[in-house]
């Protein structure tokens, strides 16, 4: 392949590389030159677009005794020339830390005038299976039917899965169904036995990565028991809300009775006057009814004592204190015209 019989490219022992994300990767082109070839040397790496309409991207070149690496800033930092002399013969090109995105057809150009060669190299970066997720579909009943499932967030195509038993036999049960493409488990009729860990292993040409979950096949549930016992309590839990909303009732009335009450006694009865205050109305009165009477007429007269002054008795009702004076104050003396109490 090439132009002269000068200048060649020794061909390379693979064409077309896989590598893992993240991986290092370095892409031959060895060359020989010729007493024939007297130009300058360049060694040029393109990388060829899948679309035929748009033109070929320099990744790096070396011209003139100097390296340029800065025409595709997506690889910038990240490739470089395996040798530091690349005009000694060898002008593989190094890439570090792959991506995804690097994947592609990369074409090696060396130049001597007059001889000129190429060589053509596929590159594929492929993604390792990550973020693996196994989870359980159906009831956990005996006799019924579960499906384990298994799926990776992250991984180049094709994946593959891989169900294995963890615990106990370590065997998959015998009614179990695999499907490797989409990572299921089905297990039919499931039994107690069925019960413990599961693994599932995801690969594909790169890598692999794996996740475990835990099968635990009971009896089936009681329905009905379940379902009288939520009747039973929700009827009790109204019955007890009820009887609290009787309390606080009852406890609002009672309380508004007796402010009401209260209030009655209090509007209604006047306060009770003091025994100081009964006690001067009762002198006054009959100083008032004495001064009018001469020495003359104060014959006869016989003082009433204090202590027979009277106390809160004296305030009582008006038939009450007829009663009082006739019974109590039955002493009355008459000074002329005039009859003293």
């Amino acid at each position: 392949m090439g132009l002269t019989r000068s200048l060649s490219i020794t061909p390379a022992d693979q064409s077309m590389f896989e590598k893992a994300e993240g991986e290092k990767v370095t892409l031959p082109c060895t060359f020989v030159l010729s007493d024939e070839d007297e130009g300058p040397l360049d060694i040029e790496w393109v990388l060829i677009p899948t679309d035929n309409q748009k033109k070929e991207q320099i990744i790096i070149m070396y011209a003139v005794d100097r390296i340029y690496n800065h025409y595709y800033a997506a690889m910038t930092g990240r490739m470089q020339f395996t040798s530091a002399d690349p005009k000694s013969g060898d002008g593989s090109l190094d890439i570090l830390n792959l991506k995804s995105s690097d994947t592609g057809t990369y074409q090696c150009k060396v130049k001597k005038a007059p001889g000129v060669q190429s060589q053509k190299i596929q590159l594929t970066v492929l993604v390792k299976p990550a973020r693996t997720k196994c989870s359980i579909e159906g009831s956990q009943e005996i006799g019924k039917d579960v499906t384990l499932k298994c799926a990776s967030q992250e991984g180049s195509p094709l994946l593959s899965y891989d169900w294995r038993r963890v615990s106990g036999t370590q065997e998959l049960p015998a009614t179990s169904t695999l499907n490797r493409n989409t990572g299921e488990l089905l297990l039919k009729n499931a039994s107690q036995e069925y019960s413990g860990v599961y693994s599932c292993v995801a690969s594909n040409r790169v890598g692999v990565d794996e996740c475990s979950i835990e099968l635990n096949v009971t009896p089936p549930i009681n329905t009905a028991g379940i379902i009288a016992g939520a009747i039973v309590g929700t009827l009790l839990g109204l019955s007890l809300l009820a009887f609290l909303v009787f309390c606080c009732c009852k406890k609002h009335r009672e309380k508004k009775y007796e402010k009401e009450v209260h209030h009655d006694i209090r509007e209604d009865v006047p306060p009770p006057k003091s025994r100081s205050s009964t006690a001067r109305s009762y002198i006054g009165s009959n100083r008032s009814s004495l001064g009018s009477m001469s020495p003359s007429n104060m014959e006869g007269y016989t003082k009433t004592p204090y202590s027979q002054v009277p106390s809160e008795d004296f305030e009582r009702t008006s038939g009450q204190n007829q009663t009082f004076a006739s019974s109590k104050y039955g002493i009355a003396h008459k000074i002329g015209d005039i009859t003293v109490v």
